[in-house]
């Protein structure tokens, strides 16, 4: 009789400890999948967090975007005249404290103008390519201009094409005028700034103003209308 009773109570202490482990590892197996759907949720609020805030961007930037004919060295020079004579040909004549509608308006009516101007440079410079200019809203990847980084987005853009437009690019903001800072720097100065930071919401602007991965630091320690 007591063997039997030792035996059960050995048993008994076998399904015990093999439902503590299938306990301790269907928690182990839940805490994961709540990790990870918590990891998919932050990830999926940074993106939309990222997209909202290229959209508030996009609507309020024009940009200057100058394609060279090829990546060859005479053409890139090129490409870099044709950018300064426009880019100064705009800062002489754009409207005076015109706003990013009254900008793109200005430009739309001096197409012609502005062409015209292109097409001269190149001619000067001794080359027989033709010249396109256009406002365009198109896709832009990720760029970089002086401390600023604009997000890949949809944006509006005064395009100058010389040639086939197959060479490396070069672009700015006509507005906010961040073109029309130091050519060597790139430093927006305080007034640009300013106005970049009133026209877009805080997200967009720290975006563009931030210096290491805003995704990043968005999904550690950025916060939500729903965290708070």
């Amino acid at each position: 009789m007591e063997h039997y009773y030792n035996n059960y109570r050995k048993q008994q202490k076998e399904r015990e400890r093999i439902m503590q482990r299938g306990c301790l590892i269907f928690a182990v197996f839940m805490a994961m999948m709540l990790t990870a759907w918590l990891v998919w949720q932050r990830g999926m609020l940074v993106e939309a967090r990222t997209e909202a805030a290229t959209e508030s961007l996009a609507g309020q930037v024009l940009r200057l975007h100058v394609l060279a004919d090829s990546d060859s060295l005479r053409d890139q020079q090129i490409k870099m005249q044709v950018k300064e004579e426009v880019v100064a040909w705009l800062h002489e004549n754009r409207p005076e404290d015109a706003d990013r509608k009254e900008m793109e308006v200005f430009i739309r009516e001096h197409l012609t103008e502005i062409k015209k101007l292109a097409q001269e440079t190149v001619r000067r410079a001794g080359s027989s390519d033709t010249v396109t200019a256009e406002l365009t809203r198109d896709e832009f990847p990720e760029k970089t201009y002086g401390i600023l980084t604009f997000p890949e987005g949809e944006y509006e853009a005064l395009r100058i094409r010389i040639g086939s437009g197959e060479g490396h690019n070069w672009w700015c903001c006509l507005y906010p005028g961040l073109c029309f800072t130091d050519a060597v720097h790139v430093e927006a100065d305080k007034k640009d700034m300013q106005e970049l930071r009133i026209l877009v919401d805080e997200d967009a602007y720290e975006m563009v103003t931030c210096t290491s991965d805003f995704r990043i630091k968005w999904f550690f320690f950025g916060g939500y209308e729903g965290d708070r």
